[in-house]
């Protein structure tokens, strides 16, 4: 599981123990086992659902987390975005 789910985690508690699986939590994941999460979502055609905003947009996005009124994660596209070299 990647991800918090919005609902309870309901798991198949024989199926676990008798695979000898096991379910672990963690805030953040160590380099590796990021590399090792996105190597797999690429080989078996996972993708993230996301919204990418460009920079001009960035104060609506915040806004619109402020009111729980997003969908999914927000992507900032920094390398399409005119940015001002000046600033």
């Amino acid at each position: 599981v990647v991800g918090a789910p919005s609902e309870p985690l309901a798991l198949p508690a024989y199926a676990i123990i008798g695979g000898g699986k096991r379910v672990a939590g963690n805030g953040v994941g160590s380099v590796s086992s990021c590399q090792a999460m996105l190597d797999f979502a690429g080989k078996h055609g996972i993708t993230a659902d996301v919204e990418v905003v460009k920079m001009d947009y960035v104060n609506t996005a915040v806004e619109r987390l402020e009111k729980n009124d997003v969908r999914y994660r927000f992507v900032i596209d920094v390398a399409g975005s005119q940015l001002d070299a000046a600033a």
